[in-house]
């Protein structure tokens, strides 16, 4: 009987042993699994290729380049490369029409345009964004600046045949008819010795989440905007729920590029306004802002809209945009138009 218990006893724990091996190997197994699915989900999903912006790269150090677009009925038929633009604001000038200005950054667009005069307030924005700044003619004020603020800057009067060239196909009057290339202006920075690198940064807080407005206090629907700067230019946009774009229209007509003949889009709308003014004794009736300071103004994407604020602390110091409890707005993956309208004669409608 004793040898018969002990036998038990022997056996009992036999099976213990292999239980247990069964066991680990089982844990074993299971956690072999849950391994190679992380790493097929690293190797799938790399952090830096989910949070790649398709915008701009943040690791890129390459320096913009900030172009005058000139805005004229006539010009705006011909607009090219726009869409390549990461961001673009748009300022009133003299006579009620506006003026682009586009900056492009590690582009290789082949026709942008056409290319218009300086006006000096628009040198605020080519700071901001360390760009070098791409104009061909200047008002007298900005002529002033561009000397006085040390602006590297490429000029048609002067490189006409060279860094900029006449389209002679279209029938415009000769001013409508000055285009660029990306390619002309990067050989433009190297002949000039401009720097071509920055450590600027971007101006907007980009992130490749999704940005959803209607989850902020006071969001309201915005699947319609209209912008008026004039009696002349009235900008609105209509949002694509499918594409998450909004399209762009200029005085009720699609705002298309004419070399693609594709309606212009965008993912993202600033808009607010600035007090302007006719600078005195001017007899062209050049204007000016008052847009180093702060105010009020809407941010625009997927379909809804928030009130945020704008500060501008100087001329070359970079526009802060916030929502209204400081923070600042997460800007959504796409390109941007920044639209400052004359708080006199313009306004803005959401719907």
């Amino acid at each position: 009987m004793k040898k018969l218990r002990i036998r038990k006893k022997y056996l009992m724990g036999i099976i213990i042993v292999v239980i247990l091996l069964i066991m680990g190997i089982g844990l074993f197994v299971i956690l072999k699994k849950d391994d190679q699915k992380l790493e097929n989900d690293v190797n799938n999903n790399p952090q830096e290729e989910v949070k790649k912006l398709d915008i701009v790269d943040l690791n890129s150090k390459s320096r913009p380049y900030a172009v005058m677009i000139n805005n004229h009925p006539d010009a705006r038929a011909h607009h090219a490369g726009l869409q390549d633009a990461y961001m673009i604001y748009e300022f009133i000038v003299e006579g009620g029409m506006t003026r682009y200005l586009a900056l492009f950054k590690d582009q290789s667009t082949e026709k942008i345009g056409s290319v218009r005069s300086s006006r000096h307030y628009f040198l605020d924005y080519a700071l901001e964004n360390d760009a070098i700044y791409v104009h061909w003619g200047w008002s007298p004020q900005a002529q002033s600046d561009i000397k006085t603020l040390n602006i590297n800057n490429i000029n048609g009067l002067t490189y006409e045949g060279k860094y900029f060239y006449r389209d002679k196909s279209l029938n415009v009057a000769l001013e409508h008819t000055g285009f660029t290339t990306m390619a002309m202006l990067k050989e433009a920075t190297s002949k000039l010795k401009y720097r071509d690198t920055t450590d600027a940064g971007v101006l907007l807080n980009y992130t490749a989440d999704e940005v959803n407005l209607s989850k902020l206090e006071n969001s309201e629907v915005a699947n319609n905007v209209e912008i008026k700067y004039s009696n002349s230019v009235t900008n609105s946009y209509v949002y694509d729920s499918e594409a998450k774009v909004y399209k762009r229209f200029v005085n009720g007509k699609e705002h298309k590029d004419d070399i693609t003949k594709a309606q212009y889009t965008f993912k993202n709308i600033i808009a607010y306004a600035v007090n302007n003014s006719t600078i005195s004794g001017d007899s062209k009736g050049r204007q000016d802002f008052d847009n180093i300071g702060k105010g009020t103004g809407y941010y625009i994407t997927n379909g809804y809209a928030v009130k945020i604020n704008w500060e501008k602390k100087s001329r070359e110091g970079k526009t802060k945009y916030t929502y209204l409890d400081g923070k600042e707005i997460d800007v959504a993956d796409g390109n941007t138009f920044i639209q400052i309208y004359p708080a006199g004669s313009g306004k803005i409608t959401i719907s």
